[in-house]
């Protein structure tokens, strides 16, 4: 590897330690945090569901400004976007503000993590081809994956101890202070290399013909659309499940206030995420096709999703979430690798954006679904049928592994991307 990788890397890891560490800080007490400010189950899952569709809204348009100002530019526009709208948040608690106000606050929040998604990672593969990298993507997406769960793992807990201690307001003022912090080390630190902003002087026409090359190169490109296509089902019963956890293990513990408890849910999925990363580039080693791991993890985890639900240990249902949460953390990786190696470099900030899209979109439509479950039924109920709209996601990969994609079979010896 040369020096160069070396640096991109480095700068890589700092900008996934720095964001992860800041956004887990409220992820084990998030659905607490809001029952607290007096909304309902259903209602707390509403605003979650608008954090989604602001994630919907925003995620091409803020993917063009990352292919067109430059994935450097998105980034710093993220950190701002969202402090301010983290510190909305913490005023609207402390004045019991009505759900129409955490609807639109929520849809904020989702704009400014789409400043992130896409562009960090598409940053990340036109620097490494730049410093002529040509080693397997999922190593380094691994390693990025596994500081991720180091942040995640020791925010989360921080998060409910000092939610415990204090309360449950200031975890998101941490938030704003690490994102500010990641502001001034972006602004450093991370330049675009291997891509050139186009500073356009007809900003419209610039906009039209990026996504346009963009859906050429994403929708309309078979295997990378029924990728795309399983994203709603997978992503959107990922995020119900993660926050659904919180109340659902405080359940089985007997102790609502067990704040650190709920932060231990967020624990478990961010020690799943380091061994996930770890275990991603030796877990490709053994298949010969990259869509074999992602059809046994889809499987996997829809079954383990179902006991999880049928369980009324708390202990149990910690074995089986760390074994779900494990299996799902070490096809992520593989999963992105296969998608950038299909997509070319102007694009690949937009493409990456809108695979985030269709994830998002399934969160609009299942989290208010299943939320409404958990409140007629159960929260263990509501993960069994989570598990039925896992497994919509099979055939769609199966699709995608019936094209037979040259990114399917790439290995460490072919070049970074498929298409230039």
């Amino acid at each position: 590897m040369t020096e160069e990788a070396s640096r991109v890397q480095r700068v890589y890891l700092t900008l996934l330690l720095g964001n992860t560490l800041a956004a887990s800080f409220i992820w084990g007490i998030n659905t607490l945090f809001l029952l607290d400010a007096g909304l309902s189950k259903t209602e707390a899952f509403a605003a979650n569901a608008f954090f989604t569709a602001g994630m919907v809204l925003f995620e091409v348009p803020t993917g063009v400004i990352a292919d067109t100002w430059g994935r450097r530019a998105s980034y710093l526009l993220g950190t701002v976007t969202l402090s301010a709208a983290t510190l909305l948040y913490f005023f609207m608690w402390q004045v019991d503000a009505p759900f129409w106000a955490w609807a639109v606050v929520s849809v904020f929040i989702g704009l400014g993590f789409t400043f992130f998604s896409g562009a960090v990672e598409a940053w990340l593969v036109d620097a490494l081809w730049a410093a002529d990298y040509r080693g397997p993507l999922e190593s380094v997406l691994g390693r990025g994956q596994m500081v991720a769960g180091v942040a995640m793992l020791g925010g989360s807990v921080l998060g409910g101890v000092v939610a415990q201690a204090t309360n449950l307001g200031v975890p998101f003022l941490m938030r704003v202070a690490v994102l500010l912090l990641m502001f001034i080390v972006a602004a450093r630190m991370m330049h675009d290399v291997g891509f050139t902003p186009r500073r356009a002087t007809h900003p419209l026409r610039e906009t039209k013909a990026v996504l346009a090359a963009s859906i050429e190169h994403g929708l309309r490109k078979r295997p990378v659309r029924f990728v795309m296509l399983a994203a709603p089902f997978s992503t959107g019963v990922g995020i119900y499940v993660f926050y659904a956890l919180q109340p659902f293990l405080l359940e089985l513990y007997g102790d609502p206030e067990a704040y650190a408890v709920a932060g231990l849910a967020a624990a478990i999925v961010a020690g799943s995420q380091i061994a996930g990363g770890f275990a991603a580039p030796r877990i490709r080693g053994l298949f010969r096709r990259r869509t074999t791991p992602l059809l046994l993890s889809a499987v996997a985890g829809a079954v383990l999703l179902a006991l999880l639900g049928l369980v009324d240990s708390f202990w149990v249902a910690l074995a089986l979430l760390a074994v779900s949460q494990l299996i799902l953390a070490a096809a992520t990786p593989i999963r992105s690798a296969y998608l950038n190696d299909m997509i070319p470099s102007p694009q690949r900030a937009t493409v990456l954006s809108f695979d985030s899209l269709m994830g998002s979109s399934g969160g609009v439509v299942i989290q208010p679904v299943l939320g409404r479950a958990a409140d007629v039924w159960s929260y263990g109920t509501s993960f069994v049928v989570a598990s039925v709209f896992q497994v919509i996601a099979v055939p769609f990969l199966l699709l995608s592994r019936r094209e037979r994609a040259p990114a399917d079979t790439a290995t460490s010896d072919t070049p970074a991307t498929e298409v230039r």
